[in-house]
């Protein structure tokens, strides 16, 4: 084990496992370190523009690490890209791709020379200046369509322009300007809006960098129904993500609140005590605490017991039987308000004002 530091992570690691260039999408090979494990299987994953990645057939038998610049097999031509992983992790990498079995993988022709940099180095040159004028050009011919990225293969005789369109376009016309005028191989590829989002990048509200910019490869559709099971505020402008989609985010601790909320009591039934009847308010979902209160639309007389307890006073109910307090042993309390207005005097602010007029008044006069 080598000490070693990089942007995405602290720490002692290994450092044949850990990338020495803070790649999106990258991911850290927890097996590199163990014995023969480049050779368990000639499979190796690359990385190309992120977040495209793709997986080839090591048959030379070269001596490959993370982090160097092979040239690969593509069509036409070669293409080339950086190793982001070897060995034993590569096939749990193929399972999450989704790749169908008897899938014919490319291969890996050699380490890149310096002509192959080079040629590559000059492609990527041109990828904004191609987007911008396949911009206008498709603008020209009327297409409802945004491309919102132009990735060109290593060798520079191909180029892959992804696109976002609400309905079906028909780019037949649009393929063939491209190729008079770039003089390459056109592909086009359709992605949606939180695939683009993952491509330009940024910072999300929580200070990190987007999900979809680091570590995400499949986006699973979000509804309203995770923000209402998380008692989420239901803001359309707190709950979109900067692709103006649903935030991703929100389904990742859905399956804990909807777990929790099955040992909560139902939101329809009252609690009686022998002075009151108590109604669901609001919960804790994962502290499993509820609130009730004395009145449907406002917090009167309110009471915070745990889900054990309001099911406890539900069966005495059932039995017929009112406790003293919906606490255990405890008192009733006395009836209290949560209204703002009773919270602080409105006039706080005005007798701040004033105080500072008269401080301004003796200032004028003494000067």
């Amino acid at each position: 084990m080598g000490e070693y530091r990089c942007g995405n992570c602290t720490g002692e690691l290994c450092t044949a496992g850990c990338s020495r260039h803070a790649d999106k999408l990258n991911t850290y090979d927890w097996l590199a370190d163990l014995p023969d494990n480049a050779s368990a299987t000639e499979v190796v994953e690359v990385q190309f523009k992120p977040p495209r990645k793709g997986y080839f057939l090591n048959t030379n038998h070269l001596p490959l690490v993370k982090g160097d610049v092979v040239a690969v097999e593509a069509s036409p031509g070669h293409d080339v890209g950086t190793v982001t992983m070897t060995g034993r992790l590569v096939p749990l990498q193929l399972k999450k791709a989704n790749l169908k079995p008897g899938t014919e993988l490319k291969k890996i022709y050699r380490k890149a020379r310096q002509v192959d940099i080079d040629k590559y180095e000059e492609a990527k040159k041109r990828e904004h200046e191609t987007m911008i004028e396949s911009r206008q050009i498709a603008l020209s011919l009327g297409l409802k369509m945004k491309i919102g990225d132009v990735e060109y293969q290593g060798d520079g005789n191909k180029a892959i322009f992804y696109y976002i369109a609400d309905e079906r376009v028909d780019f037949r016309q649009l393929i063939k300007v491209l190729a008079d005028r770039f003089h390459v191989r056109i592909e086009m590829k359709q992605i949606g809006a939180r695939q683009e989002a993952g491509r330009i990048g940024g910072i999300g509200p929580c200070g990190r960098e987007l999900c979809c910019a680091t570590w995400m490869t499949s986006f699973v559709s979000v509804s309203t129904a995770a923000a209402r099971f998380q008692d989420i505020s239901l803001n359309p402008q707190k709950l979109a993500g900067q692709c103006a989609k649903l935030k991703c985010c929100m389904n990742y601790e859905v399956d804990q609140y909807m777990e929790s909320l099955k040992k909560l009591p139902s939101r329809e039934i009252t609690l009686h005590t022998q002075d009151n009847e108590y109604f669901f308010f609001k919960a804790d979902i994962l502290a499993k605490k509820v609130t009730y209160s004395t009145d449907k639309r406002a917090l009167v007389n309110e009471q915070t017991i745990s889900a054990k307890r309001a099911f406890e006073v539900m069966q005495m109910n059932r039995e017929g039987v009112k406790p003293e307090s919906l606490e255990e042993g405890g008192r009733e309390p006395e009836v209290t308000s949560s209204d703002l207005l009773n919270q602080d005097n409105i006039t706080r602010f005005d007798s701040k004002n004033t105080k500072r007029k008269k401080k301004h008044k003796k200032k004028a006069k003494d000067e």
